[in-house]
């Protein structure tokens, strides 16, 4: 059995742990395709955020109290280039984790594809599961918004765009935000290996991750969303919502900023029925939810706490059986 996964973030990660075991028990192969919407340069290193989350959780060096970035993780680097004023300072890297993106760096500016860059990172972490990036190419999530920008614009209320990092890190989402923007999709291509294995899939999960800046810039390259409406494997989408707040993150703010309701319908709704254009045929949502219903799809209630990777399991096999 072959099963693809759609995902990104830390829930993304922490759900791919219970994909794993479940593989494990029933020998099938999982390959993940991972949001780069977050994806940033800074001080002249490729950093991947949700490629990293899903590679250190999965490999067993994430630190589960923050639930990102590495276990045991020290931050000389970050002191060093405040001491220097080396903008942003917003955001940290911590030592362990550099020497990840300078390896990703190195290799980038040698000419390797994203997609065989990681494949190079996951030989020391040994996920267990095939990580593909969606795309090889540039593909970033921008935010626009409008109010003060620290003083540095005359017009306060004058929109402009920032890059999702800014806009969740720095200013964890309180400025008035009005869309998003997935910039380089419509010139992306699926990365290696992406579209053969979804055209291979028996089942594709999606997985609980935000549904509009981790999922959507997967499926906004050109290619992904076609191969899962015109596929013959059945697509099943649970919930990133539990009783009407999401399980973790700005999932809520994010689909305010679309008009969708901050429900497992409403996310159900969003990502809509094959047979009507959307890209699902099953739903699953947790029992605080039960009685949640979406015109097209096939909707079932389980427990979707994730609460470790036994639980996980459980939740991925019920998941499984709507195959």
């Amino acid at each position: 059995m072959r099963i693809v996964v759609l995902t990104g973030g830390i829930g993304g990660a922490r759900f791919l742990t219970g994909v794993r075991a479940y593989a494990g028990q029933v020998g099938a192969e999982v390959t993940a395709v991972v949001n780069v919407g977050d994806d940033v340069l800074l001080h002249g290193l490729k950093i991947c955020p949700d490629l990293d989350s899903v590679m250190y959780t999965l490999g067993g060096g994430a630190d589960r109290e923050r639930g990102w970035g590495r276990a045991g993780e020290t931050w000389t680097v970050k002191e060093e280039l405040a001491a220097y004023g080396a903008e942003p300072t917003w955001f940290g890297l911590g030592d362990r984790d550099v020497a990840t993106h300078l390896v990703r760096s190195s290799m980038l500016g040698a000419g390797y594809p994203l997609s065989a860059v990681t494949e190079a990172l996951c030989a020391r972490w040994q996920p267990g599961v095939r990580l593909l990036p969606a795309t090889d190419d540039r593909l970033e999530t921008h935010v626009v918004v409008s109010g003060p920008d620290d003083g540095t614009t005359d017009a306060p209320d004058a929109q402009r765009a920032i890059h999702f990092q800014e806009w969740w890190v720095r200013h964890r989402g309180a400025l008035p935000t009005h869309r998003f923007v997935f910039v380089g999709a419509e010139a992306a291509k699926p990365a290696a290996g992406v579209l053969d294995a979804l055209a291979e899939a028996d089942v594709v999960l999606l997985a609980p991750s935000n549904p509009v800046v981790s999922v959507a810039p997967i499926l906004a390259v050109p290619g992904i969303r076609e191969a899962l409406v015109a596929g013959t494997a059945p697509v099943i989408g649970i919930s990133p919502i539990i009783g009407g707040a999401p399980v973790r993150g700005m999932a809520d703010r994010c689909l305010a900023v679309l008009g969708v309701p901050c429900t497992a319908a409403g996310v159900g709704g969003l990502y809509g029925p094959r047979s009507a254009g959307g890209i699902l045929d099953s739903w699953l949502v947790d029992t605080a939810d039960a009685g949640a219903e979406v015109p097209g799809l096939t909707v079932r209630a389980a427990p979707l706490w994730m609460t470790d990777e036994a639980a996980t399991a459980t939740m991925v096999r019920t998941a499984m059986e709507l195959a």
